[in-house]
C-alpha cells in the first residue's frame, strides 16, 4: 500500500490541482495540432505523443492532428530513385513525386498515427484534405529576385499547394462522435489536380476554419530563440514583426511564426511553437504555470 504522505504522490496531487483551472478553462475547446519533425520517428516518442493526445480527449479538449512527413517522403524518393529538388525549402512536385508523397502520407504515415492513438486507448480516424472535399487548394504561386537584375521571376514548384477553403463540418462530426481526426496534408483543387500542401500551413488554415484555442506547431527546436539562444516564451505579434525586422527571427521559422500570425488574424486564440521531442511537452505548456514553448499572441 502506497504512503500517503510520499513526496512523490503529493507533487503530483500538486501538478493535478495546478492544471485544474486549465481544464476548466479549455474544456470543450479545440487545439489542431501539427505534428512532425524527429519526434514523429521515434516509436517512444509516437506513443507519447498519443498519449498526450488522447489525455486531451479524455479531458473534454477536442483535439485535431494535421502530421506532415517531408522525411519519410524523402526516403521513399530514394528508394524508388526519384531525385528531389528544392526551391526555398520547398520540395518541387512532380506528378510521380506527388503521387509517392500521397501514398506516404495518406498511407503509411497517417494510419501509423491511427495506431499509435488506438494503442494508447483512443479511437482515430485517419483522413486528407481530400475526403469529403473538406479542404480545397490552389497551385502555390512563388517567385524569385534574379541576384543580378532585380527581376522577379515566377517558380514552378509542380504539385504543390495551400489551401483556399477548409469546410469545418466534416472535422466537427469526426471530433463531436468522440473520435480524434488525423489529417494528411493533402488536398485538391479546383481543376481535379491533387495538391501536397506544407503541413504546417494546412493546420493553421485549419485551425483558422475551427476557431481553434490553440495552434500547436511541434518542431525539433525548443522554440524561437534570441540572439543569444535563449527561449522566448511570451510574444505578441508586434514583438514577433519587430524580431522579424531585426534579424533575430531566421531560416526556416519565419514560415512558422507567418502560420502563426495568420491563424491568429483568423480567429485562433493563440499560437504555440514547441519541441516535440520534449516528452509530454504540450501538457506542460497548457496544464502548468511555467510552459515549455513560445506563446504568440494578440
Amino acid at each position: 500500500m502506497s504512503n500517503i504522505n510520499d513526496p512523490a504522490i503529493l507533487a503530483k496531487a500538486e501538478t493535478l490541482t495546478e492544471a485544474l483551472p486549465y481544464l476548466q478553462r479549455y474544456a470543450g475547446k479545440t487545439f489542431v495540432v501539427k505534428y512532425g519533425g524527429h519526434a514523429m520517428g521515434d516509436p517512444k516518442l509516437s506513443l507519447r505523443f498519443a498519449e498526450d493526445i488522447v489525455l486531451l480527449k479524455a479531458v473534454g479538449i477536442n483535439p485535431v492532428v494535421v502530421h506532415g512527413g517531408g522525411p519519410q517522403i524523402g526516403a521513399m524518393l530514394e528508394r524508388v530513385g526519384v531525385k528531389s529538388e528544392f526551391i526555398d525549402g520547398l520540395r518541387v512536385t512532380t506528378q510521380e513525386t506527388a503521387d509517392i508523397a500521397e501514398m506516404v502520407l495518406c498511407g503509411a504515415i497517417n494510419k501509423e498515427l491511427v495506431g499509435w492513438i488506438s494503442k494508447a486507448g483512443g479511437k482515430a480516424i485517419g483522413i486528407s484534405g481530400k475526403d469529403g472535399n473538406f479542404v480545397k487548394a490552389d497551385k502555390l504561386r512563388r517567385t524569385q529576385k534574379d541576384e543580378d537584375s532585380n527581376i522577379e521571376r515566377i517558380i514552378d514548384l509542380g504539385f504543390v499547394g495551400e489551401p483556399h477553403s477548409v469546410d469545418r463540418k466534416i472535422i466537427d462530426s469526426i471530433s463531436q462522435d468522440g473520435m480524434i481526426p488525423i489529417i494528411a496534408p493533402i488536398a485538391i483543387g479546383d481543376d481535379g489536380h491533387t495538391y501536397n500542401i506544407n503541413a504546417d500551413t494546412m493546420a493553421g488554415a485549419i485551425a483558422s476554419a475551427l476557431e481553434a484555442a490553440r495552434l500547436f506547431l511541434l518542431t525539433d527546436v525548443a522554440g524561437v530563440l534570441d540572439k543569444s539562444g535563449e527561449l522566448l516564451t511570451n510574444l505578441s505579434l508586434d514583438d514577433v514583426q519587430n524580431l522579424q525586422n531585426d534579424g533575430t527571427i531566421s531560416g526556416g521559422m519565419i514560415p512558422k511564426l507567418e502560420t502563426c500570425t495568420n491563424a491568429i488574424h483568423a480567429g485562433v486564440d493563440a499560437a504555440v511553437i514547441l519541441d516535440g521531442r520534449v516528452p509530454h511537452a504540450m501538457l506542460i505548456e497548457m496544464f502548468t504555470r511555467n510552459g515549455a514553448g513560445t506563446l504568440i499572441r494578440p
